[in-house]
């Protein structure tokens, strides 16, 4: 198919797409049931043999059901959303990522033979206002920006390979509001969140978002007042309610962003906790492990094993339908086993930091390639991304998904064998020492890790390496 027919084929499905949206929201009052059996329709129409037909048939048995998890989390989002957000969302999340940009990104995998990301982190600035104990970005300074060309180009050339998905992260994003209102305008196509402190949103700019309607954002909190301003410094607790209470009355979509430690991993995980997060309009939210990177990190902080174990116990049991409280909590460590292991290298995501440089991961700070010199495909190209492609999975136990935290020795091997550099920002770190602080964890982990996934059903058909996969398999 030739690009302008492309094109028009894209927009004409967009549209389509809009107006069964349109139809679902405006009878989303009167019949839920009936709405949400519409949108499956609407998503087999558009990717049909992608998914299995059992698949569609047990999403519309969730959806309908009216004492379901899934069921009642929505509804619960629906309640709150702005219709322009919920209808924009759908669109941009729904059909452009989800739908055309997976058949886009499969195609690709196979077409350029390395990983295609489904979302691309980046970091408008190495800039924050706070100075988190144990984050290296409060580190950093103002030493390092994207220029608006530059985050232009990645999602430009992100959605030629059919990302269209952008997380920001920092530094604090929002310190380039206005350069972020700008991106997210010229992409109206596309779906942005925004990892914050929280401590820059204000009405004027929460009026912009709702006009816009393709950013949605993750808020950084630690637990109780006292948990959170220990590590985040006094006052943070009070203003991340406050802008909770800013995007719950514009009806912005917004979740939490939740780093656990040995210190505050009851806190953020008590029903107490989750309960004020759901009546403040959050319902989902990541949680992340703390990672000891950089030379000021603070290993101190990595939870114990029995305290990741009961992380594994406790994120399995509010998601499930025992527990009634409708918040979906993702964890970046512990579901590896239904992501097919670790995802970064650009196999489900990269990154891209403040001064250009493209990262595995968030918390992989070395790099042979940066988005000032190389394009996005040129990247998914370089020695450590290809060097992920054809290691991953790092372990088949995926409870050790990690190449630094629970395999440090193949971290350090990939590093040295590609010859990637420190792209710390403040001070290098050494692929040695940053694995030395890990190899004690892992080697605690390994028993207790080894013990749960002895007792998992293995998921046969979950994909673990891109490389491996045939484009007529469906991802189950």
């Amino acid at each position: 198919m030739n690009t302008s027919l492309d094109n028009l084929t894209h927009k004409m499905q967009r549209a389509a797409l809009g107006k069964i949206v349109d139809v679902a929201l405006s009878r989303a009052e009167q019949d839920r049931e009936k709405t949400m059996c519409q949108l499956v329709d609407a998503a087999k129409q558009f990717y049909g043999s992608g998914f299995s037909d059992e698949t569609y048939e047990n999403a519309k048995k969730v959806l309908t059901d009216p004492n379901s998890k899934w069921t009642k989390l929505i509804n619960c989002v629906l309640d709150q959303t702005d219709p322009h957000v919920a209808r924009t969302t759908a669109l941009n999340l729904g059909y452009e990522a989800f739908f055309r940009g997976t058949k886009m990104i499969r195609e690709n995998r196979v077409k350029y033979q390395c990983n295609i990301p489904w979302l691309i982190l980046f970091d408008p600035t190495s800039a924050c206002n706070m100075h988190c104990v144990g984050c290296w970005a409060g580190e950093y300074g103002n030493k390092n920006n994207l220029s608006f060309d530059d985050m232009d180009k990645i999602v430009t050339q992100g959605k030629e390979l059919g990302v269209y998905l952008y997380m920001l992260t920092g530094g604090e994003p929002l310190v380039r509001k206005k350069d972020v209102l700008k991106l997210a305008e010229k992409h109206n196509d596309v779906q942005f969140a925004i990892y914050t402190n929280s401590t820059l949103i204000d009405e004027p700019f929460c009026e912009e978002v709702q006009r816009l309607g393709n950013i949605a954002f993750m808020l950084s909190i630690e637990g109780t007042p006292e948990t959170n301003d220990a590590r985040r410094g006094e006052g943070h607790y009070a203003a991340v309610m406050h802008a909770m209470d800013l995007l719950k009355k514009y009806g912005i979509i917004f979740g939490t962003s939740i780093c656990y430690t040995r210190q505050n991993i009851e806190a953020v995980t008590n029903d107490a906790f989750m309960r004020l997060l759901c009546e403040k309009g959050a319902h989902f939210g990541f949680y992340f492990h703390y990672m000891p990177v950089g030379n000021e990190a603070a290993p101190e902080l990595m939870p114990t094993p029995e305290q990741r174990k009961y992380m594994i116990d406790r994120i399995r049991y509010l998601r499930s339908s025992a527990c009634d409280i409708p918040f979906y909590p993702m964890d970046f460590q512990n579901d590896g086993e239904f992501v097919g292991g670790c995802i970064a290298g650009g196999r489900n995501y990269f990154h891209i930091n403040s001064a250009g440089d493209a990262e595995p991961c968030v918390f992989i700070h070395y790099s042979n390639a940066n988005i000032h010199d190389q394009s996005i495909l040129e990247i998914l190209h370089s020695p450590l991304f290809m060097a992920y492609h054809n290691g991953q999975p790092f372990n088949k136990n995926h409870l050790r998904p990690c190449p630094m935290l629970e395999n440090p020795e193949l971290l350090e091997k990939m590093v040295h064998e590609t010859g990637a550099h420190s792209t710390d920002l403040q001070s290098p770190e050494s692929v040695e020492h940053l694995c030395e602080k890990c190899k004690a964890y892992a080697a605690d982990w390994q028993p207790t890790a080894d013990e749960i996934w002895s007792h998992h059903k293995i998921r046969e058909s979950r994909y673990e390496n891109y490389k491996d996969w045939k484009p007529s398999q469906p991802l189950d």
